[in-house]
């Protein structure tokens, strides 16, 4: 998997996160409530660079590869995602620990995003299978994963402990090589 990798078309460019460039995103990541479903913390310029640390190392294992997202068509970075728990031995991956600001959500800029991953992960890397994993009270990100065609495959009951200590339950999606077909883009 090549670390320099960089995914773009007329709407946003996906380009691997760094130590260099993290620091774009310090405004997005001190948004309220940015992230409240998921167990990560960006709040904080600190927890930010550790953040980015995490995925980074794991980035090193093979395990992850973190993009960060630059929106072209506001021009300014909105946050980021990764393709994570990789697995090539079975040709499955996961995208996730994604997060864009407030001002971008419901503007296509996840859909664009996701279709670039998607199709790079099907197309490029040949993997198989991708999955993603959503706190089944977050409506928002499970419809966004409906609309690309990914089929709830179970719930996770009580598995993942929130910043807040809420212990939640987690929705996993996938979607085969096979049945990804040319969708239509369409807002978040």
């Amino acid at each position: 998997m090549i670390t320099s990798t960089i995914l773009e078309n007329d709407r946003v460019r996906l380009s691997p996160l760094t130590l260099d460039n993290y620091t774009n995103l310090r405004f997005v990541a001190t948004e309220h409530k940015l992230i409240q479903y998921s167990p990560s913390d960006i709040a904080s310029p600190t927890a930010l660079e550790n953040y980015v640390k995490t995925a980074l190392d794991q980035q090193k294992k093979k395990s992850s590869m973190p993009f960060i997202i630059y929106d072209k068509k506001v021009g300014a970075f909105a946050g980021c995602t990764r393709y994570m728990n990789i697995d090539f031995t079975n040709k499955v991956l996961e995208i996730g620990s994604t997060w864009i600001g407030k001002k971008f959500q419901g503007t296509g800029l996840n859909s664009e995003m996701k279709h670039l991953l998607i199709n790079h992960a099907f197309d490029k890397l040949g993997f198989e299978k991708i999955t993603f994993r959503i706190d089944e009270r977050n409506m928002q990100s499970r419809k966004a994963v409906e609309k690309l065609g990914a089929v709830l495959e179970g719930i996770l009951r009580k598995n993942v402990f929130l910043l807040d200590g809420f212990k939640r339950n987690t929705c996993v999606y996938g979607i085969l090589k096979n049945e990804w077909g040319k969708i239509e883009l369409s807002g978040d």
